[in-house]
C-alpha cells in the first residue's frame, strides 16, 4: 500500500480537536472519511500531534495508506475536493517510504501563539487570536520566557490530566515578539505536555501585564506545582506551524 505524509492546516474552532471523539467532530474523523471516499474502503489518518480543541494548525503533518496508486497531487486535491465544507486544507501530499510515521518520527514540533493588546473587541480575527485588553511589555515577556529553555519539570505548566509518562521535557526555543500589530510566542521542542504551550502563555501574560516579574515565572516553573500556573491561554490563538523529520524520512 503506497504511503503519503499530509502536509495540513486547519482551523480548530469547529471541531473537538484533531483525535477522532465521540463527542463532536474531529479533523482527524473529517480527514478519514475523506480518504475513505477518495479510496473506497476505511482508511486510518495518523497525525504528528493531537491539538486540542479549538486550536489551529498551519504545518500539521499526517500520513495515510491507500490502496490506490495515485500521483501525490491528485491525491491533495482529491482529499481537499471530498473534506468540502470542512475548514481543512491538505497543503501538500507526498509519497514516502514505509519507515516514515507522522507522530513517531518527528523530531522537532512548533507552535505560533498569536495575542493581541488591544481595547477593542477582535472582528476579523476572532477566534483565531487571544485579544488581551492592557498593554504587553513584550521584552520582559521574552526575558523571562528565556528561563524555560534546557531541560525542566514543566509540571507548572502541565495539565492535571495531562496522561504523559513524565513531567520532564526540553523546550529548544522560545521567543516573545511584536509582529505588526500582533505579539507572537513561539516554541519548539521535540515534544509537549498537554495544554503546555497555553499553560506558558498565560504565565507569561500575567509578566507581560506587570503582576509577575520574570523571577517570580521562574520561581513558578521551578517550583514543580500546577497551582503556581497563572490563567491558562485560551485555545483560539494557538497554532501548530510545524513538524520535522530527520533525514531518511524525505519523500521518495
Amino acid at each position: 500500500m503506497p504511503r503519503y505524509k499530509l502536509t495540513i492546516e486547519y482551523d480548530g474552532g469547529p471541531f473537538v480537536g484533531w483525535q477522532r471523539q465521540k463527542n463532536g467532530p474531529s479533523v482527524q474523523g473529517a480527514l478519514e472519511q475523506a480518504a475513505e471516499k477518495l479510496d473506497g474502503a476505511p482508511r486510518e489518518i495518523y497525525g504528528a500531534g493531537r491539538t486540542d480543541s479549538g486550536v489551529h494548525a498551519l504545518g500539521q503533518v499526517a500520513h495515510v495508506d491507500l490502496d490506490k496508486d495515485l500521483p501525490a497531487d491528485k491525491v491533495r486535491d482529491a482529499l481537499n475536493h471530498h473534506l468540502k465544507p470542512h475548514p481543512i486544507a491538505v497543503v501538500e501530499a507526498q509519497r514516502v517510504s514505509d519507515a516514515f510515521h507522522a507522530r513517531f518520527k518527528a523530531n522537532r514540533r512548533g507552535y505560533i501563539y498569536r495575542l493581541q493588546a488591544r481595547r477593542a473587541p477582535l472582528t476579523l480575527t476572532r477566534g483565531q487570536v487571544w485579544r488581551v485588553s492592557q498593554a504587553l511589555d513584550v521584552a520582559t515577556m521574552h526575558a523571562a520566557a528565556q528561563h524555560l529553555i534546557g531541560t525542566h519539570d514543566f509540571t507548572t505548566f502541565r495539565d492535571s490530566q495531562c496522561q504523559a509518562d513524565s513531567p520532564v521535557k526540553s523546550l529548544d526555543q522560545i521567543a516573545v515578539f511584536q509582529s505588526g500589530g500582533e505579539i507572537h510566542v513561539t516554541v519548539e521542542a521535540i515534544s509537549f505536555l498537554h495544554r503546555q504551550v497555553r499553560s506558558i502563555v498565560g504565565s507569561l501574560v500575567e509578566v507581560g501585564l506587570g503582576k509577575w516579574t520574570p523571577a517570580d515565572f521562574k520561581a513558578a516553573l521551578d517550583a514543580a506545582d500546577r497551582t503556581r500556573c497563572g490563567p491558562v491561554a485560551p485555545p483560539d490563538g494557538l497554532y501548530l506551524s510545524l513538524v520535522d523529520y530527520p533525514d531518511g524520512f524525505e519523500p521518495e
